[in-house]
């Protein structure tokens, strides 16, 4: 019979005595370096997430020290943050207090699940000795122009009086005490790392991360190549667009900006449907940001009675709708909607029975989009695209840069 308390418990102590896992500095043998994600000791324990996760790294540690590998596997707490607060207030003690029992639990409940962590290398971000680090690099971030302050709009939770990740305002209401989020705009300190994005980008080339990881990675810094175009509102001012698909210009049938803009405010002089608007901005006011731009979720929108817009290659008059899936604080808060090769602008129309102008020729859209996925890289022409009609994409594609570009109304450009 196997006597886990007894067995366990026993190499437990022994590995502690005899420090079996530690890396150790300037070693002849190869290193290897296991990496795991530090969990937030901000509740009662471990849950299963963290024992999964740590697991099968914990495999990965022991197998490559058998194969001969210095292996540094550390293990330590991402203490910061509003659960670790949250937490503390929920049970009425400090924070410090808190995070060091949970650390007391955490550590000891990963002792006893036997996992090889390197334990002298264990440290807390909570430690003066390791965010000393982290304020330094701030000031040199400063220093060099990269920190900056801005106002932007972000979850706030009323009752808990803070700002909410995404991940915690999912679905509208607050993970931690289930009030209705609110977006409330307030100055916080951001950093300039669009500067970097092309040196992150190459700095990847150099990694050995799993392919899935790499493509999270480079969707997350987001570089897009197309082309900035300025459009007019009847009756004075204008607003930008960024597109990548900058062929399907002549397929607009509406644009589309952000609740949560300045150019609805600037605008709402004008507005005929005043009411409807407010109501609609009040309502998106209360979704956070990952709610508003989730795929799968149903196309929300509001028009803007009495205020059109002008499609600069061929003078139409389109309208200009409100829409929850555009962001204030994103890009230019405003995006042109061509249904006819976009999925969720072709969803948009069909739900709001708008135009769809098919310009590029190659399938039947009375089901879906004929989307950039779909024609480019095939023989396909434009259509209905005045003196572009019968080129193919790509040719069309430059030409159309080339007239926007000689109009003064749009620029080639790479966004991050």
């Amino acid at each position: 019979m196997y006597n886990y308390r007894k067995i366990e418990k026993k190499w437990q102590e022994h590995w502690d005595k005899e420090k079996t896992f530690k890396a150790v500095n300037n070693s002849d043998k190869k290193p290897y370096y296991v990496l795991v994600e530090f969990p937030y000791p901000s509740g009662a324990g471990l849950h299963v997430g963290h024992v999964r996760s740590y697991t099968a790294q914990d495999a990965i540690a022991r197998i490559k020290r058998m194969q001969g590998y210095n292996v540094l596997y550390p293990m330590g707490w991402d203490a910061f943050g509003a659960p670790a607060e949250q937490y503390a207030i929920k049970n009425h003690i400090h924070p410090k207090d808190a995070v060091k029992a949970n650390i007391k639990t955490f550590k000891g409940q990963m002792k006893a699940l036997g996992f090889s962590f390197d334990w002298d290398r264990e440290f807390s971000t909570t430690d003066p000795e390791y965010y000393k680090w982290t304020q330094w690099q701030f000031l040199q971030f400063y220093k060099h122009g990269m920190a900056y302050k801005d106002t932007i709009p972000v979850n706030w939770c009323p009752k808990c009086k803070s700002v909410l990740s995404n991940e915690d305002a999912a679905g509208g209401v607050c993970e931690r005490c289930g009030s209705v989020v609110v977006q409330k705009e307030k100055s916080q300190w951001m950093l300039r790392m669009s500067n970097y994005s092309e040196d992150l980008l190459k700095g990847l080339d150099d990694t050995n991360f799993a392919p899935k990881v790499k493509l999270g990675q480079i969707n997350w810094i987001g570089k897009s190549e197309g082309v900035e175009m300025k459009v007019q509102i009847v009756g004075g001012g204008e607003f930008s667009i960024f597109t990548t698909c900058i062929e399907t210009v002549y397929g607009v049938t509406f644009f589309v900006i952000a609740p949560d803009g300045e150019l609805i405010k600037e605008l709402m002089s004008r507005v005929e449907n005043k009411k409807e608007v407010m109501d609609y901005i009040e309502a998106t006011s209360k979704k956070s940001n990952m709610d508003r731009t989730e795929l799968s979720k149903g196309k929300s929108g509001c028009i803007v009675q009495g205020i059109k817009a002008i499609n600069p290659v061929n003078g139409k008059e389109v309208p200009i709708f409100l829409g929850d899936f555009v962001l204030g604080s994103y890009g230019t808060g405003a995006v042109m909607a061509v249904p006819a090769h976009d999925q969720r602008d072709y969803e948009y129309a069909k739900e709001h029975n708008l135009e769809m102008i098919q310009v590029i020729d190659g399938r039947d859209i009375s089901n879906c989009a004929f989307e950039k996925g779909d024609y480019l890289g095939k023989d396909c022409k434009l259509i209905n695209s005045e003196e572009f009609t019968g080129m193919k994409v790509e040719d069309a594609k430059e030409a159309i840069c080339d007239k926007l570009e000689n109009m003064g109304v749009a620029k080639r450009c790479v966004n991050y």
